[in-house]
């Protein structure tokens, strides 16, 4: 799948940008044949194929809709104006980028519609049309609510496509994705990208879920996050239902490391994904990638210079997330990089990729190195002391510091004129405004990554959409729901062990370390761990919505926003759902102000 989306399309197209399916057809039907006639060749309907899978890329490397306004992250030096629409809640119908997700998600769909028009014939093209249409509603539901669920190829200016309500859109997708989900067309599972009836009965797991939400709970308070579940939850034992057909009997016995390592694509735990490869881009390979590996963390000064990954200075850990892991937990080794090597000029093989890169890292020399807040000044200063020639900075271009990520922070940094380290308090406000001063995401890291100062299109990791761990979240979420929470505990703690988590015998006994000022309910155990096995993976602010705990959740830890309120519009309406873009009301001769979402 990788070559084929280079090869067969961006090099069929002189890696022009292309948003949509009308925009492929005519910059691809440069012959006298007809529309009709070329794609119904097996050359035009696979590049119609590759087309639609391409249309992907812009919706999943995306990152600020679908992480700012949460609990885990916050902006660090200067960067809060990024961050504030979102943060602050001042999002309105012609916020740029909620209408780039608008249009980029319909423009996919169209993909879909128009690869399902041509390919009908093709039942394998038709089944995954049809799956990557229906992922399109998914996302678009849980950003945007109610909107207009169209199924035909759009070749014309026709315009008038009124909102579709949750009650139709969610039974629609849930009877197509169980149309194929049995189809033999489609792989039983794959790791490379295609679309497999793994895959669908994964989405069908998300969209069952979200639907249990939507329509068979009713909130009774935003800023408690309390809500009542419907007597017969139907959605939700659905949902449990396909999230374990989607494992299947696999269990998690791979390390959580090793999963996400960058040698170990294509791994059994993948779902879908979608694909990304440097060797095959036919252009410049720094703008052929995504930016992911760039977006989590805090800044490291211009690599060139520092040898460091660099970073955009968004979504450090906030303080909420400082606390989440647990001694023990291998997830945070896992999920960030707490060993970060010095630099001495040799770009790759010391420095950041280091960690990927060297053959031997455990006699380079140390340049950053961060502890998780339970880690003792005790156990720090014998960490140094035991390797004091590894820390010292020597002809390498880089300051030495080391941190216990807490509240406040302690730093250690080394004095030249005095020869000894010295230790300070900081605030972890005032740390994360400094650089270097919290770590980053490693999930996404490209070792291959080029030696750029700002470059975000320079990453070509696989970006994983659907995977193990998740379905077995998605199962014990649904179980709780459904009122089963032996199974939903079960299903939790064997994430857990996969980690190396002590297992929770019964939500009451859950407490983490971070600071609130509420008692912790059910759903706090699952959101919490979908904080830790998912973080980073632009999951956040749909899990908040979804389970009904944005507004509290706001409330509680993001330092924007202090009250229901500042969520809602001066009616009191709370702003649950992305504004519906301006250009559609304004275009869409089918809907009106009317149409626009609470709160807006």
């Amino acid at each position: 799948m990788k070559k084929i989306l280079y090869v067969a399309f961006i090099a069929a197209l002189g890696a022009s940008s292309l948003s949509s399916c009308s925009d492929f057809l005519e910059a691809e039907n440069k012959t006298n044949k007809s529309a009709n006639s070329y794609f119904s060749t097996e050359e035009g309907l696979s590049s119609l194929r590759v087309n639609a899978y391409y249309s992907l890329k812009t919706l999943v490397s995306q990152t600020d809709i679908y992480e700012w306004g949460t609990d885990l992250y916050i902006p660090t030096r200067g960067k809060e104006a990024d961050a504030e629409v979102f943060n602050k809640y001042t999002l309105n119908a012609e916020t740029d980028d909620v209408e780039n997700y608008y249009e980029d998600t319909y423009s996919m769909i169209n993909n879909a519609n128009c690869l399902l028009y041509y390919g009908s014939n093709n039942a394998q093209y038709a089944a995954e049309a049809k799956f990557l249409r229906c992922y399109g509603y998914y996302l678009l539901t849980q950003q945007f609510g109610a909107v207009p669920y169209i199924t035909e190829y759009i070749q014309d200016a026709t315009t008038g496509y009124p909102r579709t309500e949750l009650s139709e859109i969610y039974p629609a997708l849930i009877e197509e994705l169980e149309s194929i989900k049995d189809d033999t067309n489609l792989p039983e599972s794959d790791v490379n990208g295609n679309i497999s009836r793994r895959a669908v009965n994964a989405l069908l797991a998300k969209v069952c879920l979200a639907a249990g939400w939507d329509l068979q709970t009713t909130l009774v308070n935003a800023t408690a996050g309390t809500y009542t579940i419907n007597d017969n939850p139907t959605y939700f034992t659905k949902a449990y239902g396909y999230a374990i057909d989607a494992i299947g009997s696999q269990s998690l016995t791979m390390s959580f490391e090793d999963k996400w390592s960058p040698s170990n694509e294509h791994n059994a735990e993948e779902i879908f994904s979608v694909q990304y490869d440097r060797a095959s881009y036919p252009g410049d390979v720094t703008k052929g990638g995504h930016g992911l590996q760039n977006e989590y963390g805090n800044y490291y000064g211009d690599c060139s210079a520092s040898g460091y990954k660099y970073t955009t200075s968004m979504k450090a850990l906030s303080e909420k997330a400082l606390y989440l892991w647990d001694k023990g937990d291998e997830r945070f080794d896992g999920t960030f990089m707490t060993t970060i090597y010095n630099y001495d000029g040799t770009w790759g093989t010391t420095g950041y990729y280091a960690y990927y890169n060297s053959s031997n890292t455990s006699t380079l020399p140390i340049g950053l190195r961060y502890f998780p807040y339970y880690v003792t000044e005790e156990e720090v200063e014998t960490e140094l002391s035991a390797n004091a020639d590894r820390y010292a900075k020597g002809n390498n271009v880089n300051d030495v510091y080391l941190y216990i990520l807490s509240d406040p922070v302690i730093m250690y940094s080394y004095n030249s004129q005095t020869e000894q380290w010295e230790k300070s308090e900081l605030t972890y406000s005032l740390c994360n405004e400094k650089s270097y001063g919290t770590t980053v995401v490693k999930k996404w890291d490209d070792p291959e990554t080029s030696q750029i100062s700002t470059n975000t299109t320079n990453d070509y990791r696989d970006i994983v959409i659907f995977h193990l761990s998740d379905m077995y979240l998605t199962a014990a979420e649904a179980y709780l729901m459904a009122g089963d929470k032996v199974n939903a505990l079960k299903y939790i703690n064997y994430v857990r062990t996969r980690a190396n988590a002590v297992n929770i015998n019964d939500f009451s006994e859950y407490d983490p370390e971070y600071s609130r000022s509420s008692e912790l309910t059910e759903i706090d155990v699952i959101l919490d761990e979908r904080a830790r096995e998912l973080f980073a993976e632009n999951q956040r602010w749909i899990d908040l919505r979804r389970t009904r705990q944005l507004v509290r959740y706001n409330i509680e830890f993001n330092s924007e926003i202090t009250s229901v309120s500042e969520m809602s519009n001066t009616d009191g309406e709370i702003k649950w759902y992305r504004p519906i873009p301006a250009t559609e009301l304004n275009s869409n001769t089918a809907m009106t102000s009317d149409d626009q979402n609470p709160g807006y």
